[in-house]
């Protein structure tokens, strides 16, 4: 096999507003898919597990068995830490790990778990590949993305429509895939597996305060985090579109009728034993 590719750029970073997102995560809204497949004394691998919600909920979940969580952001891992402390868990563990290339020997883990990660790697069939070796015979490897171009909303507020084009233009730019969640199903068989569920899931904000919410994070997003600086050094837009832009999102959270949804695609590929 060639040697991996390198991981594309981590379109969003770490700033506050991005985590603010990220913590909201559990294993109930972001893994239901998989929840039924668990099994009390599983060794679970967490791939890009961020700052470690949905791991903690995963060990868990195992409570006899073992989660690593991985990530190749040092710095997030700390976080990912504190939060498996703060519950007090202690069959978790994490790492610095890159998908392409995982440090783990062939057939150690039952389930391999990554929740929004494909969408952001330079190489997501070798990364399939990665995933599917590390993982067991019989075992089961678990992916859920988001569908940028599959998101809708209601009502159409101007200017939306232009986050979502810049968000794609910067999203490619960088190496990746936005709308991965379509994808996931293709990527799994050129990754050599057969046995693959395919589903998707949805993230529906639609009560003032998931409205404010939200709302309130993509546009601070767009004006502070690591997307909005690689929005502005790529040339995809200036101060001028990155204002308008958080604008559009804070009067679509003022809009009684508002509705936002967020399609993701789901696999559940099971390893020939």
């Amino acid at each position: 096999m060639p040697e991996p590719r390198e991981t594309a750029v981590y379109t969003h970073g770490h700033h506050e507003s991005v985590l603010r997102s990220h913590t909201w995560r559990t294993a109930a809204n972001s893994a239901a898919y998989l929840v039924p497949s668990l099994k009390p004394h599983m060794k679970i691998l967490d791939v890009g597990c961020g700052p470690g919600t949905i791991t903690a909920d995963l060990a868990a979940l195992a409570p006899d068995g073992r989660v690593t969580g991985v990530d190749r952001a040092p710095e997030i891992l700390e976080q990912a830490r504190a939060t498996a402390a703060g519950r007090g868990l202690t069959n978790v563990d994490f790492a610095v790990a890159d998908v392409h290339a995982l440090d783990y020997r062939d057939d150690t883990f039952c389930v391999v778990h990554a929740h929004q990660v494909l969408q952001h790697v330079g190489d997501p069939v070798r990364a399939l590949h990665e995933m599917k070796r590390v993982v067991r015979p019989g075992g089961i490897v678990a992916v859920r993305d988001a569908d940028y171009g599959a998101m809708t909303w209601y009502p159409d507020v101007r200017g939306l429509d232009a986050w979502l084009d810049l968000y794609h233009r910067v999203a490619r730019a960088n190496g990746g895939e936005p709308d991965a969640g379509r994808r996931l199903k293709a990527w799994a068989r050129q990754a050599g597996f057969t046995d693959i569920t395919a589903t998707s899931g949805t993230w529906t904000f639609t009560t003032p305060e998931e409205r404010a919410w939200w709302s309130g994070l993509w546009a601070d997003r767009t004006l502070a985090s690591a997307y909005a600086e690689r929005a502005r050094l790529g040339g995809h837009a200036d101060d001028g579109d990155l204002r308008a832009v958080a604008e559009a999102w804070r009067e679509w959270g003022t809009r009684e009728d508002g509705w936002f949804s967020v399609l993701h695609g789901e696999i559940l590929c099971r390893k020939e034993a």
